[in-house]
């Protein structure tokens, strides 16, 4: 696991990535407390409520990705005033993390690994019964992280509260200040 040295001069970007319904939101409201405690002052966002605050109602391949760039830029504006951004967002484009990656300094890429089916299973996102077209994983393809920081496996057989200690523990184990 490799370590990442966090400026601090600038907040970090704990980009966190999967599939609808894989636990990204929870748990990345779950992690807030301790991250302010550890790194400073937080805020958690999600793709979702940038979806509702700025009215994007288009779900296509490009849009989404259009979309996340956006989404990229404001996690940028406000770590570069020594904010850090929880932000939980589908993001499944190797583009986009790509430019986290180059463009922002304090950058951890998170991918919370789910199976579709357990979590169509499970029923944890109505949009899979609900839509059959334009939906990450099932007719977009799926460009999954192929070297994120951290990996947190959701089978569904844990917690919450269980998934977002074991995060919180590889989070003090890769970002050093």
């Amino acid at each position: 696991m490799k370590k990442i040295r966090i400026s601090k001069k600038k907040g970090i970007l704990f980009w966190i990535t999967g599939f609808p319904g894989s636990g990204k939101t929870v748990i990345a409201n779950k992690i807030k407390s301790e991250i302010i405690k550890s790194y400073g002052p937080t805020i958690v966002i999600s793709g979702d409520n940038l979806r509702k605050i700025f009215n994007f109602k288009k779900y296509s391949k490009n849009e989404r990705l259009k979309n996340g760039l956006k989404f990229s830029k404001l996690c940028q504006f406000i770590t570069n005033q020594k904010i850090n951004v929880i932000f939980a967002v589908v993001g499944l484009f190797d583009k986009l993390r790509q430019k986290n990656r180059l463009s922002i300094q304090n950058y951890v890429e998170i991918y919370i690994k789910s199976n579709l089916s357990n979590i169509i299973k499970v029923g944890k996102k109505k949009l899979y019964k609900k839509y059959s077209k334009n939906i990450v994983g099932k007719d977009i393809l799926a460009e999954l992280p192929k070297s994120p920081d951290i990996i947190l496996n959701n089978k569904f057989d844990r917690s919450i509260n269980m998934l977002s200690k074991q995060l919180l523990k590889k989070i003090k184990e890769v970002v050093k200040n």
